[in-house]
């Protein structure tokens, strides 16, 4: 029987968008299948609908999510009854749930509606419809007495209609009162409830949406600058001195748009960080002229410029009046709202409440989301020698909003500053660090001449080197500031590797250092190694190869299966490159262990069972092989890229195994969620102390 949970209310402006996404992401993580259905809806488009949709990679067709629109409902409730009402939308409801494992049902919003005792309707659908209930009590401007009563009343109402109540949440209470709120309701009620802190980034309208309602023109900006988050609104009219004492992070300065000296000084704040804010709003339908457009182009290359007709008076009016949503549009609030969900609720334990069957397959969601998860879980910290790279800034941003490590960033730490201004991303607590003026430098300089004395390093020379940011970040990992490192965003592989070589070095049970790349299929993950560093391994190193594959395969929740691959399976052939397959295979049986092997075998014979009943029946690897090791680097590094381009694959890496402690390669063509998932990953490698990985 599909599993449904359903997300309700009190009343309207609860915010709960937060927590209906926030549950979303903990379904997502254990079953394969996911619906969506909402029972009423207004006319438009469901802007929840569809950030669920772009983010969780819905296939659910957009005709099926809703019931009916609420004057559909209002008019049937009002001719036939709610008994027909009902009736009707659960038959709507089955028509989704019979597709799906785990249905998400996003209640009615308390907006408009028309509807008579609409807490009534909301539990009577959510017994219909053999829903666990989430009901979430807003408390924007409530005191804390107010608050702690009106979920205690939420609970009983829900729970007197039958309802089976998994948890409740209070949501967008003061953050200064969120601890008191928490305590006061702890072990009160029979169900656990989470306070969730009102975030006001949660609630600003980013520049795109403000420039939508408005109907302004842009006249400078990129599409980063637009998605900036408004915090604050600053009224421009005074000379410029006073405007620049004004300026709050985040603002949208509104002035006279013949206030060439207002525009002209307020960017120049953001170019210097101080502080950044989220552009201006000229009014009176006046542009400065082309000159001064040109200056604040260079001053502060994709702040937004806007420019409306009206006078700052009526705009101020339609300006207070804005509040932004979570929408597909706005995918950096999601990873906000994300991260403040997962701080505030105990996402393993509401898992476990909700109880939805787990899936046997393993898809490329579900494996990102155990990887933010793991990572999450024991918090570590990783350096980011690229620190003013945008998409490492990007990626950077969303580790930090969701809580998946610390973070460290390195290079001149006003381009940082600067860079991440007019992007518009907050780097929270990340720290800043510039090599080449670091404290640091110093004492790294002696430990790289002490490790490469034996190479005629001297620590005038270890001075230059180590303010190179890879070398820096590596010595960082060495001497316990950093657990881990990840780059090559702009570098290539050999920069960001040899300095590991030189410092970090190997473990003492690996002759090698090589890498896998987990390939996230429609249905399950495979292990690929090695695809990036060794370009022809002999017998002995590629049985190095297979043993740490399967280790790192097994780390990640992969169970190994290991199949040795080449042109030919089992005693099939003969020759050079599959003699050395055999071999490796062999020295692989020889360490004993409880590793599962099978080579030579073909890459088809390796993944489809019905191909390996004919070529190596009774094996346990052949067909379900879930470790592939290739003979060289040129068939596997062909191999990866081929599945990836061809069969649609996520292929997450290249992930380094063998070195005492993890540093990580990116491809030069790495998107932000490749790069989140690679740190993730090296956040999980350093969990295991080296200390234990050495014995």
């Amino acid at each position: 029987m599909t599993r449904s949970v359903y997300v309700t209310g009190i009343d309207r402006g609860d915010g709960r968008q937060v927590v209906e996404l926030g549950v979303m992401e903990l379904l997502t993580r254990q079953v394969d299948r996911v619906g969506v259905f909402r029972p009423l809806v207004h006319d438009g488009p469901d802007r929840l609908f569809e950030l669920l949709r772009a983010r969780y990679r819905l296939s659910q067709d957009p005709t099926t999510v809703y019931g009916m629109d609420y004057h559909e409902a209002s008019a049937l409730q009002a001719e036939q009854g709610t008994d027909e009402l009902v009736s009707t939308l659960v038959d709507r409801f089955h028509l989704v749930a019979r597709d799906y494992d785990v249905v998400l049902v996003l209640g009615t919003d308390f907006a408009d509606t028309q509807l008579p005792d609409e807490l009534s309707l909301n539990a009577r659908l959510a017994n219909e419809f053999g829903a666990s209930v989430i009901p979430v009590v807003g408390g924007r401007s409530q005191t804390t007495e107010s608050i702690r009563a009106e979920v205690r009343n939420a609970y009983r109402a829900y729970d007197g209609l039958g309802c089976d109540v998994l948890t409740m949440v209070a949501n967008r209470v003061a953050g200064e009162d969120r601890d008191e709120i928490a305590e006061r309701l702890d072990s009160r009620l029979p169900v656990p409830c989470y306070v969730l802190p009102d975030d006001p980034a949660l609630s600003a309208p980013t520049v795109a949406q403000i420039t939508q309602a408005l109907d302004a023109r842009v006249v400078l900006g990129d599409d980063a600058g637009l998605a900036r988050d408004v915090l604050d609104f600053v009224f421009g009219g005074a000379m410029l001195p006073n405007l620049l004492s004004a300026l709050t992070p985040g603002c949208l300065v509104v002035t006279p748009g013949d206030r060439a000296d207002l525009v002209v000084g307020s960017l120049a704040a953001h170019s210097a960080g101080n502080p950044p804010i989220a552009g201006l709003l000229l009014t009176l339908d006046e542009v400065p002229g082309e000159g001064i457009l040109s200056l604040a182009d260079r001053l502060a290359p994709g702040t937004p410029v806007l420019s409306v007709s009206g006078n700052s008076f009526p705009t101020a009016a339609r300006l207070f009046s804005l509040e932004g949503k979570l929408n597909a549009a706005t995918p950096r609030k999601a990873e906000r709202a994300l991260g403040l969900f997962e701080r505030y609720v105990d996402t393993a334990d509401l898992l476990q409440r909700v109880s939805a069957p787990s899936s046997d397959r393993l898809t490329p969601m579900m494996f990102e989301h155990k990887l933010l998860e793991r990572a999450r879980a024991d918090k570590r910290r990783v350096v980011l020698p690229e620190g003013t790279e945008e998409r490492v800034l990007h990626a950077a941003e969303v580790l930090l909003r969701r809580g998946v490590c610390d973070l460290t960033l390195l290079g001149p730490i006003d381009r940082i500053r600067k860079k991440a201004a007019d992007l518009g991303i907050d780097l929270g607590d990340a720290q800043l660090i510039d090599p080449a003026t670091s404290a640091m430098r110093d004492t790294f300089a002696e430990t790289y001449a002490r490790l490469r004395a034996h190479r005629g390093v001297t620590v005038e020379l270890a001075y230059d080197v180590v303010a190179d940011v890879n070398y820096f970040g590596t010595l960082m990992v060495e001497e316990g500031l950093a657990d881990g490192m990840v780059s090559g965003a702009v570098h290539s592989t050999a920069a960001t590797i040899r300095p590991a070589f030189e410092i970090i070095k190997t473990k003492p049970d690996a002759k090698i250092v090589s890498s896998v790349f987990f390939m996230c299929l429609a249905d399950k993950v495979l292990v690929y190694g090695d695809c990036a560093v060794n370009p022809d391994p002999n017998a002995e190193q590629l049985a190095d190869i297979a043993v740490q594959s399967a280790a790192t395969a097994r780390q990640f929740g992969v169970e190994p299966r290991i199949a040795m691959l080449s042109y030919s399976t089992g005693t099939s052939g003969s020759g050079v490159d599959v003699d050395k397959v055999r071999e490796a295979t062999e020295l692989v049986r020889l360490r004993g262990g409880d590793l599962m092997i099978e080579g030579p075998i073909q890459y088809d014979a390796a993944v489809e069972p019905s191909v390996a009943a004919t070529k190596l029946p009774g094996s346990d690897v052949a067909g379900q092989a879930s470790v592939l090791i290739f003979p060289d680097l040129n068939t596997g590094n062909n191999t990866y890229k081929a599945v990836q381009r061809s069969a649609g694959a996520i292929a997450v890496g290249p992930v380094l195994q063998g070195l005492r402690k993890p540093v990580n390669d990116l491809s030069r063509g790495a998107l932000v969620q490749d790069i989140v998932n690679t740190v993730a990953i090296t956040a999980i490698q350093a969990q295991t102390p080296v200390e234990k990985a050495e014995r």
